[in-house]
């Protein structure tokens, strides 16, 4: 999120403008502590026990795309394309409103109050029309006085906005970290949790605290989800930056508690077919929320078609609920491996590189054993072989090639 926006920002510019450097700074602390964290320093905390986002959450924010220009056209045409376009069959479930979605002053019983100029129908509206297709709304607000864009924040009124909330049939809540009084963020997202809870309406909680504080050591029983990073951008760099610090919590996650290493950006900015592909790859390898970040009603087909692969879903949506590790990483070559419910073990090679490579493992190194040969299918292009011990392709630069491995027994 961002700390100052007007129409004439583009998302992408109002980023760059985000908290006056705070984020940038949190950002470069998050990479540094994400690389040094093992599965072996602590065991994750308890989940929530809200009964929600048993797998990750998959749905849309408006952010990424439209910065502060939210409105109700904006979220209603979206989330009738959701369901029209293949992406609501998907799996794709909420459709989130992000900030700058309120006025500037709460009313005079203190609560927040939606800009009819921009939802003349209210959220509530708003969330009536989202559930009379079968999908679910998000909104946004923020742990501290203000939001990112200089909005009411919740802290000191969290019971009263999440009471809000669950009157108009809101379904998620992002919650942001933005002008807050510098006490600890563990206390403040608790306070909201606890709101949340009060109101008996299931909201998922989505802890956006851009990793500070190692959330991932404590956020599992406040919320469903923590990121991990600051924001994202829409670039390979920035994509690549993010996976590496997220890549190595993965003893922190599990059903209904999620590392989040931000939105999707598939369809936005500099990133090739081939990036973005990466990017939903590793996404799902990594059984991270997948939260389309792009202008959904005109997403080209091949937009489409890389945010409604199936069978990558299923890798990210697999019940198990274990986010894939590092089997290895050298030179710009990663392997990644994703026990799967039913036996399957999902590979990952990445090829973070600027040059065609070819990357291997072993059925032995991701956990398979027990079987002459293993079967190997491209979850991109749909082709099944059969191989001994060894699994390998040949990588294009910035590519992930994604394998389901099946047959023999498997490790966890």
């Amino acid at each position: 999120m961002s700390s100052v926006h007007t129409s004439t920002f583009s998302a992408g510019t109002a980023k760059r403008w985000l908290r006056t450097g705070t984020l940038a700074l949190a950002a470069a602390l998050t990479v540094a502590t994400a690389s040094a964290v093992t599965l072996t320093t602590a065991p994750p905390a308890s989940a929530l026990g809200n009964g929600l986002a048993l797998t990750p959450q998959m749905g849309f924010n408006d952010w990424n795309a439209y910065g502060c220009n939210v409105t109700e056209s904006l979220i209603k045409s979206t989330a009738q394309a959701m369901h029209d376009n293949g992406m609501q069959a998907a799996g794709y479930t909420y459709v989130n409103i992000d900030d700058c979605w309120m006025t500037h002053a709460r009313d005079s019983n203190g609560r927040l109050v939606p800009d009819s100029a921009k939802f003349p129908d209210g959220i509530s509206g708003t969330a009536d029309f989202v559930h009379s297709l079968g999908l679910k709304l998000g909104i946004y607000e923020d742990a501290g006085s203000a939001t990112c864009a200089g909005y009411p924040g919740s802290l000191g009124h969290e019971t009263t906005d999440a009471q809000t909330f669950a009157s108009w049939g809101v379904d998620y809540l992002k919650y942001d970290n933005c002008n807050n009084d510098g006490s600890s963020a563990r206390t403040r997202y608790t306070a909201m949790r606890d709101a949340l809870a009060a109101t008996g309406r299931p909201i998922l909680f989505s802890l956006c605290s851009w990793g500070q504080e190692s959330v991932w050591t404590w956020g599992a029983d406040i919320g469903n989800s923590w990121r991990t990073t600051g924001d994202i951008q829409a670039s390979y760099s920035s994509m690549l930056s993010i996976f590496k610090a997220n890549v190595g919590l993965a003893g922190y996650a599990g059903p209904g508690q999620w590392n989040d290493p931000d939105m999707l950006e598939i369809g936005n900015g500099s990133m090739s077919v081939t990036e973005q592909q990466t990017e939903f790859s590793l996404w799902a390898e990594m059984a991270a929320p997948l939260i389309a970040g792009t202008n959904i009603p005109q997403a080209s087909d091949t937009t489409l078609g890389i945010l409604t692969n199936k069978a990558v879903i299923a890798v990210d949506q697999d019940p198990l609920g274990k986010q894939g590790t590092e089997v290895s990483s050298a030179g710009g070559h990663h392997v990644l491996a994703k026990p799967l419910s039913g036996g399957d073990v999902a590979v990952a090679l990445f090829n973070e590189t600027d040059s065609t490579a070819t990357l291997s493992t072993t059925a032995a190194a991701i956990g398979k054993s027990g079987a002459s040969s293993y079967q190997l299918t491209d979850l991109w292009t749909g082709a099944t072989r059969t191989t001994g011990d060894t699994i390998s392709a040949s990588v294009p630069a910035h590519g992930t090639v994604l394998y389901r491995v099946s047959g023999g027994t498997t490790a966890r």
